[in-house]
């Protein structure tokens, strides 16, 4: 395993020999700052490998210097991204980066739009926003969260015979279907699947191993390094048909030959055939309850108070590990700053090795970068559960108020209640601001994703001065485009 001191991480996912290992790390050397995981070498199997280890950047200067690299090839995204190849070359593999917000997806957008007019890389913009459509539609339905949580635990306790054999040997990679076998092992030793490998298992997990949808989400939800509450359990939700009522997404043989890679397929051909495309038949899954659509009540936060005290604290957490650019505390003067993780909540998700390192070494990037632009002294907190370390932090500080940037629906803005709670005890109030943009959207999320990107389109184009278009080629459309998905690039 890699230290957390270091920028970025590579992963080199594949089945091979010890020679077959010694071939790669001679090819690359050393590489200063990367870090090269790989799978237990113990077994002799056929090699088969990228171009390049899947690389994933935990800092936001390591972030920054990923996107520079990968700009000049959005303007061929849109023929390239449906591809599956090792190493996936063709998309950017900064959602981990994006997901905790140590790049945002606004910040890409305008620096795409600085040399792209909007038009040539409409497709790119619009896949980048997913995420975002994801988490403003949850927040006008958190109930939908909590929901899935019930059924995960319930699931959990209530699933027996074949169907409980049949979830281990899946997530083990033992399930016969040699490419869900090996996506299996690469989600859980990279922390990552392409988008479209992403709904060629779920839709297998639900629809012809008729498996549970809810349980398919945590597996990926423990695993992912970008996942979060929103995209991976609405992204199950579409697959399984309750997301678009009467819309599901089947997996056929057809579509994973257009599409992986022939080396790849033919590597791992064995039982295909049970992905023939006359098996593919969709199973109706009940919804969970009725949820309807509610803007919350603290959406109108998008900016501190006026009448903040002195002696006023910063908290920076998981889930926006880039508070120096939200536009509420840019210019604010913090006395203290704290970042934390709550280890027990880690745990009892039962997060994967490499997804919680991700996050300690994603929070020790934000909380120098904080410390330095605030100019405040900084103290990280990751052994105690958070809400009792946050509490020490602010008696000893002998702070009034704790200001932090909005957690989206999940388990951190659960906690806030509780945390909030402790600290009025402490007579120290905690303010929770939205970032402007995010809540912004908000409203554009009442129904499905292109009434979404209407209103976001117009969102970003009021940001951003397009650039002028080359009179030589012909505008596209306002791009309604079809649903495929959630993309994590």
């Amino acid at each position: 395993m890699t230290s957390v001191s270091e920028e970025v991480v590579c992963y080199w996912f594949f089945k091979a020999t010890i020679s077959g290992l010694a071939r790669v790390e001679a090819s690359f050397g050393t590489v200063p700052g990367v870090s090269f995981f790989h799978p237990d070498m113990s077994t002799a199997e056929e090699i088969v490998t990228a171009d390049q280890p899947t690389c994933f950047p935990h800092t936001r200067a390591e972030a920054l210097r990923a996107w520079e690299e990968f700009r000049p090839r959005v303007a061929a995204y849109a023929d390239a991204r449906n591809g599956v190849r090792p190493g996936h070359q063709a998309v950017s593999r900064l959602s981990p980066a994006i997901r905790r917000r140590l790049v945002t997806e606004y910040e890409l957008i305008a620096s795409t739009l600085e040399k792209q007019p909007f038009w040539r890389v409409e497709k790119f913009v619009q896949e980048m926003m997913w995420r975002r459509y994801w988490k403003s539609w949850l927040e006008l339905r958190p109930a939908v969260w909590s929901d899935y949580l019930t059924d995960v635990t319930r699931l959990r306790g209530e699933l027996r015979g074949y169907q409980a054999k049949r979830v281990k040997e899946i997530e083990a990679g033992h399930s016969g279907v040699e490419i869900m076998d090996y996506f299996a092992d690469e989600l859980r030793t990279t922390g990552y699947l392409h988008n479209h490998a992403r709904m060629w298992f779920a839709g297998w997990w639900i629809h012809t191993e008729k498996l549970p949808w809810q349980l398919g989400a945590d597996f990926f939800y423990r695993h992912l390094l970008d996942a979060d509450p929103a995209a991976n359990t609405l992204s199950w939700r579409w697959v399984a048909g309750l997301q678009t009522q009467g819309k599901t997404y089947l997996t056929r043989r057809s579509n994973l030959e257009k599409y992986v890679e022939p080396a790849l397929l033919a590597a791992h051909a064995g039982g295909l055939d049970q992905l023939e495309d006359k098996l593919a038949h969709a199973v109706r899954v009940q919804e969970s309850g009725i949820y309807r659509a509610e803007v919350p009540a603290d959406a109108s936060d998008t900016a501190l108070p006026d009448d903040l005290p002195a002696r006023t604290g910063l908290w920076v957490h998981a889930d926006d590990l880039n508070p120096e650019s939200a536009v509420p505390l840019a210019g604010q003067s913090f006395q203290s700053v704290f970042a934390g993780l709550d280890a027990n909540i880690l745990q009892a998700e039962g997060l994967s090795l490499q997804r919680q390192e991700h996050l300690r070494a994603g929070l020790a990037d934000a909380a120098t970068r904080a410390g330095e632009h605030f100019q405040a002294p900084v103290q990280r907190g990751e052994d105690a559960p958070l809400p009792e370390a946050l509490i020490a932090w602010a008696k000893a500080r002998d702070l009034q108020a704790v200001i932090a940037l909005r957690p989206a629906v999940g388990p951190l803005h659960t906690l806030t209640t509780v945390v909030r709670e402790r600290l009025a005890k402490a007579n120290i109030a905690l303010h929770l601001v939205w970032r402007p943009e995010d809540a912004e959207t908000l409203p554009f999320a009442q129904a499905g994703y292109f009434a979404f990107w209407q209103g976001a389109r117009a969102q970003l184009l009021g940001w951003e001065s397009e650039p002028a278009a080359d009179p030589t080629e012909k505008p596209q459309g306002k791009g309604k485009g079809k649903r495929r998905g959630n993309r994590h690039e």
